[in-house]
């Protein structure tokens, strides 16, 4: 099963809106009204509709994510990029986060932290 996702108020609603037209459970952090939680609240949040939360603030989720391993407490998963996308590589970001949803189901992300750029569409190509 495809995991569903939230963006936090790092990434654009736009990719909210292009996932969805290709079948994508997912919902933004502006589209909620989220966008001014604190991080850890922000995952609180996602964890609450058990949606993965896809974020560029990887310094500060890498460190929640472990507090929250370290505490026992479950998530629907930790996507973090290290790097932020510009308008021209919007497709890039579009096209990753595709083939991360394809490749890692809802199950192998759940309790994780994920790196985006792992799952970049140039390094799948085969």
């Amino acid at each position: 099963m495809r995991a569903r996702l939230y963006l936090d108020e790092d990434v654009t609603p736009q990719l909210a809106r292009l996932l969805r037209a290709r079948g994508v459970d997912v919902v933004s952090a502006h589209e909620r009204g989220t966008q001014e939680y604190l991080d850890d609240a922000q995952l609180e949040y996602a964890a609450a509709e058990e949606r993965a939360i896809l974020t560029f603030n990887f310094v500060d989720y890498l460190r929640i994510g472990a507090e929250w391993y370290a505490a026992g407490r479950e998530h629907a998963g930790i996507v973090v990029s290290f790097r932020q996308y510009s308008r021209r590589q919007f497709g890039g970001l579009l096209r990753t986060t595709l083939v991360l949803l394809n490749e890692v189901s809802a199950v192998e992300l759940r309790g994780t932290v994920r790196v985006l750029d792992e799952f970049s569409a140039a390094e799948h190509r085969r």
